[in-house]
C-alpha cells in the first residue's frame, strides 16, 4: 500500500493548479489556451492518483483505508482526519472522471474569463473530493459548505440573463438548511467530546436525541439532493448555470447530500433513520411522480433535464432508506449511472445551445436528418435515463425498486409508475427534436458533431453501457461496505 499521504494528495493537487493559474501570463489567447491545458493537465494527474488509489484499495475490508490524522485544535477534538471505504472511493472516481469532459469541453463554451473559471472549477474539484475523504464531522461540514462558493461563482459569473437571481437562490437556499446541521455537529461535539466519525459511529445518542440530530441534518441534506419539496432551486440553477456547470452541478454535487446521508445519518443515527425511513420514501415516491409530471410539462429542454434529475435522485433517496442491501446497493449505482448520463445529456443540451443559442423545444425538429451522429448518441443517453436494459440506468432503478418493495410495498408500486413516467417524457423528447417535423417551422439544419464533441459524448455513452452490461464493477466493489454499513438495523 502506498506510504505517501495520497488522499491530501488528491486534494492539494487541484489547489496547486488554482495557485498555478494565478501566474500565467501572455497574450489572451494564449492565456485561455495554456490555462486550459493547465486544468486539463491537473484534472488527469488528479485521475491518475485515483486510479493508484484503487489499485492499493483493499475490496475485502470494509474498514476506512488511507487513512490521515493530525490534530487541529486538540482543545475540541477537532482534527484534519481523512479517509476513504469503497462508498466514498467510487464518488471521488466519478469526480475526477468527470472534470477532465468538462475541461475539455471549455475550449467550446467558455469565451471569458478563463483565468478565473479555470481556479473556481479546480477549487470545486479540491473540494469536492474533501468531502468524500472526511472522516471528522467538523472537516465535512467545512467542505460541505464551502463547495457553495466555487458553484455560486460559476453560476453567477458564467450563467444566462438571469444568472443573478438564480445563484443567490442557490447560494442561499442551500445555506439555510446547513445551519441546522451546525448545530446538530455542535450539539455532538459537546455531547460526545469527539468529531470523529468513526469515533461518533461508536457512540449511542438517546433516541429521543438522535431524532432531533437527524432532524437537524436532514434539512441541510435534503436541500443538497435535492428532495421534494426542497427541490426548487435546482431547476433555475441548471438554466442559468454553463454547460459545464449543470455538468458538475448534476453529475456530481447532487451526490454530495446522498452521500451525507451514508456516511453520517444511517451510522451514527441509525434508530432514528429507522423511525424517518418511511417518511422519507414517502418524500422521494412524491418526487419521482410530480417531478415527472413537471417536467413533461416543460417547453426549455434544460428545465426538463433539470426535473428529471430531481426524479432520479428521488429514487437514490428511496433506496438509501429502504435500509436494505439490495436498495442501498441500486442508489449508490444509480448515483454513478446518474451522474455520468446526465453530464452527457446536459453537454448534448449545451452542444446544441452552442449552434442555435436557444433551448426551447419548438425550435428543434428532425435532428435525425442533419445530425445523425449527435441523435443516435444523444437516443442512447436518454434511453439510459429511462431504464433500458442493458444500460447503467435500468441496474440502478431496478435494484431500487427491488429494495422499497420489501418494506415500502404501496411505495414502491408509486415509485415504480416514475420509470414509465419517465419513458414518456424523455421518449417524447426523443420524437419532438429527433424524429419530427413541422410543417409550419422550418427544417432545423445543423452542423453536425466534430471530433472532439463526438469524443466526449462518445466516451460517456461507453461507460454508460459498460456499466449497464457488467454492473459488478461497481456493485462487487461497494457490497462490503455496504453489508458493514447495515449492521446497526439487526
Amino acid at each position: 500500500m502506498v506510504s505517501f499521504p495520497i488522499l491530501s494528495s488528491i486534494i492539494i493537487t487541484p489547489l496547486i493548479g488554482a495557485i498555478i493559474a494565478l501566474f500565467v501570463k501572455g497574450e489572451e489567447k494564449a492565456i485561455s489556451k495554456n490555462l486550459r491545458e493547465l486544468a486539463l493537465w491537473t484534472s488527469l494527474v488528479e485521475l491518475v492518483l485515483v486510479i493508484i488509489l484503487i489499485i492499493q484499495f483493499d475490496y475485502n475490508n470494509s474498514a476506512f483505508q488511507f487513512i490521515e490524522k493530525k490534530g487541529i485544535l486538540n482543545k475540541f477534538s477537532i482534527s484534519y482526519h481523512l479517509g476513504v471505504d469503497a462508498i466514498s472511493l467510487i464518488f471521488i472516481l466519478l469526480t475526477t472522471f468527470l472534470f477532465p469532459f468538462c475541461f475539455f469541453y471549455t475550449k467550446l463554451s467558455i469565451k471569458f474569463r478563463t483565468r478565473e473559471f479555470v481556479i473556481a472549477m479546480l477549487f470545486l474539484e479540491a473540494l469536492t473530493i474533501g468531502v468524500f475523504c472526511s472522516l471528522d464531522i467538523v472537516l465535512f461540514y467545512i467542505f460541505f459548505e464551502s463547495l457553495l462558493i466555487p458553484m455560486f461563482l460559476i453560476i453567477g459569473i458564467w450563467g444566462g440573463k438571469n444568472r443573478i437571481f438564480s445563484s443567490f437562490k442557490f447560494f442561499l437556499y442551500t445555506l439555510a438548511g446547513s445551519v441546522f446541521f451546525l448545530i446538530s455537529i455542535i450539539f455532538m461535539a459537546y455531547t460526545s467530546n469527539t468529531t470523529s466519525i468513526v469515533e461518533l459511529d461508536n457512540y449511542y445518542f438517546d433516541v429521543y436525541i438522535q431524532k432531533w440530530l437527524w432532524f437537524g441534518m436532514f434539512l441541510s441534506f435534503a436541500i443538497k439532493v435535492p428532495m421534494w419539496p426542497f427541490h426548487t432551486w435546482l431547476p433555475d440553477a441548471h438554466v442559468e448555470a454553463p454547460t459545464i456547470g449543470s455538468m458538475i452541478l448534476a453529475g456530481i454535487l447532487l451526490k454530495v447530500g446522498g452521500f451525507a446521508f451514508l456516511r453520517i445519518s444511517l451510522p451514527i443515527l441509525p434508530e432514528a433513520s429507522s423511525y424517518f425511513s418511511t417518511f422519507v420514501v414517502f418524500l422521494s415516491a412524491i418526487a419521482v411522480v410530480y417531478t415527472s409530471l413537471v417536467a413533461f410539462a416543460q417547453t426549455d429542454i434544460k428545465k426538463l433535464i433539470a426535473y428529471s434529475s430531481v426524479a432520479h435522485m428521488g429514487y437514490v433517496t428511496a433506496g438509501i432508506f429502504s435500509l436494505t442491501e439490495i436498495g442501498i446497493q441500486g442508489s449508490l449505482f444509480q448515483m454513478i449511472s446518474h451522474g455520468i448520463v446526465s453530464a452527457g445529456l446536459f453537454l448534448s443540451i449545451g452542444i446544441l445551445y452552442e449552434r442555435t443559442g436557444s433551448r426551447i423545444l419548438k425550435d428543434y425538429n428532425l435532428l435525425i436528418k442533419s445530425m445523425p451522429i449527435f441523435s443516435v448518441l444523444f437516443i442512447i443517453l436518454v434511453l439510459s435515463s429511462v431504464g433500458l436494459p442493458g444500460t447503467s440506468g435500468f441496474i440502478g432503478e431496478l435494484l431500487v425498486v427491488l429494495g422499497i418493495f420489501k418494506n415500502f410495498l404501496i411505495f414502491g408500486i408509486f415509485v415504480s409508475t416514475g420509470i414509465i413516467l419517465g419513458a414518456i417524457y424523455m421518449m417524447s423528447l426523443v420524437r419532438k427534436i429527433i424524429f419530427t417535423i413541422d410543417k409550419d417551422i422550418i427544417e432545423t439544419a445543423l452542423i453536425d458533431l466534430k471530433g472532439l464533441e463526438i469524443s466526449l459524448m462518445l466516451c460517456l455513452v461507453a461507460f454508460t453501457l459498460l456499466l449497464g452490461l457488467y454492473p459488478n464493477i461497481i456493485l462487487g466493489f461497494t457490497e462490503i461496505s455496504t453489508i458493514n454499513l447495515l449492521t446497526n438495523f439487526k
